[in-house]
């Protein structure tokens, strides 16, 4: 049976969670956080994603995301293949990235042994879309993206983990990246 799981409803909300390989724990320097953030503007901004929650860990991110486009998986294939470059760039300039040669061999390991990458490989392939079919699971799901870094022991709160949207609904706090309110 395929792994991969598929965009049935191209108008629907969907809940994604895309890892790094290895689940290699990359954003923990502000400039990779920042990356994938400055993605998402872009995306938000000039490829028709809507983003009503989400939540970047230190080897993951969690999502959920609609393409006003009618294309989830297309918008998603294409965040991924920019930020997978973009990150291999910051991790070759980046002088204070003490695990560049590790990160990058294993990039490189699992680009090898994957057929549709050319050489460096920085997330997982699969992505599990889950269609948000009610306000319920919705809620569900949301919730369990802001506790996310309060059950790893990052934060106590929520609303702490900057790079989350549990700041947009607890506070009101749309700086670090705007999100469509539900």
């Amino acid at each position: 049976m395929s792994r991969k799981y598929k965009f049935l409803d191209r108008e629907g909300i969907y809940f994604v969670t895309f890892a790094t390989i290895k689940w290699i724990d990359v954003f923990i320097r502000e400039a990779y956080f920042e990356c994938i953030i400055e993605s998402l503007k872009f995306c938000r901004l000039n490829k028709g994603m809507e983003i009503y929650g989400y939540c970047i860990m230190p080897s993951h991110v969690h999502m959920i995301f609609c393409s006003t486009a009618g294309d989830p998986s297309g918008l998603l294939r294409d965040f991924k293949g920019y930020t997978s470059k973009a990150m291999q760039k910051l991790l070759l300039g980046y002088g204070g990235e003490s695990r560049r040669e590790w990160i990058l061999s294993m990039m490189k390991s699992a680009g090898e042994k994957n057929s549709n990458v050319k050489n460096l490989q920085f997330w997982q392939q699969h992505n599990h879309p889950i269609v948000l079919y009610s306000a319920h699971v919705f809620d569900q799901k949301l919730n369990y993206i802001h506790a996310n870094p309060v059950v790893s022991g990052f934060v106590v709160e929520p609303a702490h983990w900057k790079y989350s949207s549990a700041r947009n609904y607890e506070q009101n706090d749309q700086s670090v990246l705007e999100i469509d309110m539900e």
